[in-house]
C-alpha cells in the first residue's frame, strides 16, 4: 500500500527542526523499548486503553449511584432544575474552553518525540493560562445572565443554578486542560484516579452530605463543585511530579498556532452539543414527550456500545499526532485500532441488537421495547462513524486537519436534522434513530475518503476482514436463541454467553488473533492470559 503526504492543515511553529526521535518518545514506564517502533505505539495503545476502560466502567458506576441518590433525597422538580442548569453550562463550556485544551494532546506529543521538554511545558503553560482567561469572562457573563437564560425555559429557579455553576466554568476548563495533559503524556492511569475515581467519589460523598443536612439544589451543585475542585487539586500533583515535562528551557508556542488548531474544535464540540438533542427536539415537535423519553432510553443503550472506542481514544490521537509525518506508522496505527475497536464492539454490538426487547423490557419496563428498532439504527452508525476514525474524528484530530473535523461535524448535524425531519412524521422515533444513521453514514464515509485523499491510508485490511467473519456466524446463533427462546430473562442471560462463545470459537478457527496481537499481549497482561491467548490462536 502507498502512503501518500499531503501539504498539513496546522502550521507547525517547529517545521524546521528536526525530525522525530524514536529515542525519545514518551512511552509508559513498563514499555519494552527493544521491541519495534510499530510494537511500541501497539503495546502503549493496548495498556493505556486497558486503563480507561476500567475508567469507563467505574465512571459510569459512580454516575449511577449519584443520580440514583440525588433522585431519591430531592423530588423530581429541583433534579430537573440541577439538568437545565448543567445543560446550559456544559453548553457555554465549550465555549469558555475555546477547544484550547485539544491543542494539548496535540502538540505536547509531537513536542516530546522531538526531545523538547521545554517546548511542552511551554505549550501546557499557555494553554492552562488562556483556559482560565475565556473561562472566566465566560463565567461572569453567564451569572450576569442568569435571569435571561432561566426566562427561555420559563424557570425561575435555573437562574439559582446558573449562578452557582457559573463557579464551575474555569474549574470545568482547568480540568479539561488536565485530562488532555495526561493524553499528552500519555499517562492515562492519572486520568483514571482523579476523573473517574476521585472526582465522582467525592461529589458523592459531598452530595449525600449536603443533601441529608437539607441543602436541596445548593446540595446538588455544591457536591458537583467539591468532586471538581478536589479533583483538580490532586490532577495538578499528579501533573507536576512527573518529569516528562522537566528540562530544557520553556519556549511558548505561537497563539496563532494554538487557536488556529483549537478553535475549529471548539466549532465542532458546539455542534456535537447541538446534536446530541436535535432527535429531542424533532421528536418532541412532531410526536408526544412519551416518545421523547422512549427514544431517550434506546439511545442511552445503544451508546454504551461506544465504550470501547472512548477507551482508546485518550492515547490514540497522541500516538497518531506524534507520528503523524509517518505514513507507514499513521497506517499500522489507523488499521490496529480500528481492528482492536470492531473486534470487542461486534459482539457487543449483536448482543444489544438481538437482545435490545429483552433488555428494554426488564431494565425498564414491556412500553420501552418500542425503542427496539432506534438501537439497531442507531448501533449501525455507530460502527461506521468507529470505522472511520473515531466518533469525535480522533484520527483526524490527531493529524492536524481539526477544520475537516468542524466541516464533517457540520455535515453531520445538518444532514441529522434534515433526515429526522424528513424521517420521525412516517416513522416516528424509528424515523430519528434511522436519521441519526445515515448522518453518521455519511459524515464517516466523509471522513474514511478525506483521509485517504490527504494520507493515502485505509483501515481495511484482511485482518479486519477476519473479525468481521468470526461475527457472522455469532450473529446467526445469537438470532437463533432470541427466534426459539420466548423468556426476556433467558434471553438476556443465555444470549451474550452464545454469542461471545460462538464468536470466540469462530475467531480460533480463522486466527483472529495475530501473532502480534499475543506479543503485545505478553507486555500488557499477566502470562497466565497470554497463554489462553496463544491457545486461542493457534487453530
Amino acid at each position: 500500500m502507498t502512503h501518500g503526504r499531503a501539504p498539513d492543515v496546522t502550521v507547525d511553529a517547529a517545521e524546521s527542526q528536526s525530525g522525530p526521535n524514536p529515542s525519545t518518545e514518551v512511552r509508559e514506564d513498563t514499555t519494552d523499548t527493544s521491541m519495534p517502533p510499530s510494537n511500541v505505539g501497539d503495546q502503549t495503545m493496548a495498556e493505556q486503553g486497558g486503563v480507561t476502560f476500567a475508567g469507563e466502567l467505574i465512571k459510569k458506576g459512580f454516575g449511577f449511584l449519584v443520580v440514583a441518590v440525588i433522585t431519591r433525597l430531592v423530588s423530581p422538580g429541583v433534579y430537573g432544575l440541577f439538568v437545565l442548569s448543567t445543560s446550559v453550562l456544559h453548553l457555554t463550556q465549550v465555549f469558555a474552553s475555546a477547544g484550547l485544551h485539544r491543542a494539548i494532546d496535540y502538540f505536547v506529543p509531537q513536542y516530546l518525540d522531538r526531545g523538547e521538554p521545554g517546548r511542552a511545558r511551554g505549550l501546557t503553560i499557555q494553554v492552562f493560562g488562556l483556559l482560565l482567561l475565556t473561562s472566566t469572562v465566560t463565567g461572569i457573563g453567564v451569572f450576569v445572565a442568569a435571569d435571561a437564560l432561566a426566562a427561555a425555559f420559563d424557570e425561575p429557579g435555573v437562574a439559582t443554578g446558573l449562578r452557582m455553576l457559573s463557579v464551575a466554568l474555569p474549574l470545568l476548563a482547568v480540568f479539561n486542560g488536565l485530562m488532555a495533559s495526561y493524553s499528552g503524556i500519555k499517562r492515562l492511569r492519572y486520568r483514571v484516579y482523579v476523573r473517574d475515581i476521585t472526582r465522582p467519589t467525592v461529589r458523592l460523598l459531598a452530595t449525600v452530605g449536603l443533601l441529608l443536612v437539607g441543602f436541596g439544589l445548593v446540595g446538588i451543585v455544591g457536591g458537583y463543585v467539591i468532586g471538581l475542585v478536589l479533583g483538580i487539586l490532586l490532577g495538578v500533583v499528579l501533573l507536576t511530579r512527573r518529569n516528562v515535562l522537566k528540562g530544557g528551557e520553556t519556549v511558548f508556542t505561537s497563539l496563532r498556532e494554538i487557536l488556529w488548531y483549537g478553535v475549529p474544535l471548539a466549532l465542532a464540540g458546539v455542534i456535537f452539543v447541538v446534536m446530541g438533542q436535535v432527535d429531542y427536539f424533532v421528536v418532541g415537535y412532531f410526536m408526544s414527550s412519551d416518545d421523547v423519553g422512549i427514544y431517550r432510553i434506546g439511545y442511552m443503550l445503544a451508546a454504551n456500545l461506544l465504550v470501547f472506542f472512548s477507551s482508546l481514544a485518550p492515547v490514540f490521537k497522541p500516538l497518531i499526532a506524534e507520528r503523524r509525518r509517518d505514513g507507514d506508522a499513521i497506517a499500522e496505527r489507523y488499521q490496529t485500532a480500528t481492528r482492536w475497536v470492531l473486534a470487542l464492539s461486534l459482539p457487543a454490538a449483536a448482543v444489544l441488537v438481538l437482545g435490545a426487547d429483552a433488555y428494554l423490557s426488564l431494565v425498564f419496563t414491556p412500553q420501552y421495547t418500542a425503542a427496539s428498532g432506534v438501537v439497531l439504527a442507531l448501533i449501525v452508525g455507530y460502527l461506521v462513524s468507529v470505522t472511520a476514525g473515531g466518533p469525535d474524528g480522533a484520527l483526524l484530530q490527531g493529524l492536524g486537519y481539526s477544520r475537516l473535523v468542524f466541516l464533517n461535524s457540520a455535515l453531520l448535524l445538518v444532514a441529522n436534522l434534515v433526515f429526522s425531519v424528513l424521517l420521525v412524521p412516517r416513522y416516528g422515533i424509528l424515523g430519528a434513530g434511522l436519521g441519526t444513521m445515515l448522518a453518521l453514514t455519511l459524515s464517516g464515509v466523509a471522513a474514511l475518503l478525506e483521509v485517504y485523499h490527504y494520507r493515502g491510508i485505509h483501515p481495511f485490511t484482511r485482518e479486519l476482514g477476519l473479525v468481521v467473519a468470526a461475527w457472522l456466524p455469532a450473529l446467526a446463533t445469537g438470532a437463533l436463541v432470541v427466534t426459539l427462546v420466548s423468556s426476556d430473562l433467558v434471553v438476556a442471560v443465555v444470549l451474550p454467553l452464545v454469542v461471545v462463545g460462538t464468536y470466540a470459537l469462530a475467531g480460533r478457527s480463522l486466527g483472529v488473533v495475530t501473532p502480534a496481537d499475543v506479543e503485545i499481549a505478553e507486555h500488557v497482561v499477566p502470562q497466565s492470559v497470554v497463554d489462553r491467548v496463544r491457545r486461542a490462536s493457534e487453530p
